[in-house]
């Protein structure tokens, strides 16, 4: 047999809905967002992607890992709380998502899944404290949820461009977040 193949799904590219470009700061509320909204559309754009992977028989099902990063982190975080204890992504990585109440479905989440979220303190587009407050409260309520805190980091920390690089806060974060990110999918292995 030869080397495992790798198929990635992400939540940031799912569906060809015109916003490859993302949004700007402080967008949440605009209209043009409802077709991308990672409380009631994108998920299942995920449920949708898993099932395809699922029915594909050269997957191994129950290596199944979701990632995303700022919107498409809460996208991750939202399908970890809709799949709850069933049996779907084992696992979810999420890049400084966005953890209010217009971003979640719940503010203490319910997964049998481990997930890791990757956060910058010096995040100038969402809040790493709330994410670590629903991530104490999920915690508590038994979710398996690991909270990476970069000091000085910032949204989108692990954008290659110069720009981001440039902050030495961010290229530790990158180049912690890579190793982090290959460990959760090799555990997945077992």
């Amino acid at each position: 047999m030869g080397r495992p193949r790798y198929i990635a799904i992400l939540p940031d590219s799912f569906g060809p809905r015109g916003k490859a470009h993302g949004f700007g700061r402080f967008t949440h509320g605009d209209s043009d967002r409802a077709d991308v909204n990672e409380k009631t559309v994108r998920p299942l754009d995920a449920e949708g992607a898993l099932n395809w992977l699922r029915s594909q028989k050269d997957v191994s099902t129950n290596r199944i890992f979701l990632q995303g990063w700022s919107n498409g982190g809460s996208t991750a975080l939202n399908v970890m709380q809709r799949q709850g204890a069933a049996l779907g992504y084992r696992a979810a990585l999420a890049f400084y998502p966005g953890c209010g109440p217009a971003a979640l479905l719940a503010q203490t989440l319910t997964s049998a899944a481990p997930i890791t979220m990757l956060l910058g303190t010096a995040d100038e587009e969402v809040s790493p404290e709330r994410c670590q407050d629903v991530a104490r409260r999920s915690i508590a309520a038994g979710s398996k949820i690991d909270v990476v805190v970069y000091p000085d980091a910032t949204h989108d920390f692990d954008d290659p461009g110069r720009k981001r690089q440039s902050n030495p806060a961010n290229s530790a974060a990158l180049e912690d977040a890579m190793v982090r990110a290959i460990a959760a999918v090799d555990a997945l292995k077992n």
